[in-house]
């Protein structure tokens, strides 16, 4: 399977004019394990909620228990300045 949510080594290095823009933001991993079902029924949840694509996600993974099966959402999240949580 391919493991698209493997970073690739050389792009951490980059030295263009988007550095600055990628050290602004959050790299948020969201992970779901479980049986390829409950994943992928998972999934199309998320998806009608609005929080992600189907397509977004990695292709399932084999995870490290047996019959389970894992897939990673990448999220860049733009850093809000706030430490608190809002009202307080």
């Amino acid at each position: 399977m391919s493991q698209k949510f493997v970073p690739d080594e050389n792009e951490s290095d980059c030295q263009n004019s988007d550095s600055a823009a990628i050290s602004e933001q959050d790299v948020l991993l969201v992970t779901v394990v479980g049986s390829p079902q409950g994943v992928r029924e998972t999934i199309l949840t998320l998806y009608r909620l609005g929080f992600a694509q189907v397509g977004d996600w990695s292709p399932l993974q084999r995870a490290a228990t047996a019959g389970r099966v894992m897939s990673v959402l990448i999220r860049r999240k733009v850093r809000s300045g706030r430490t608190t949580p809002p009202g307080k």
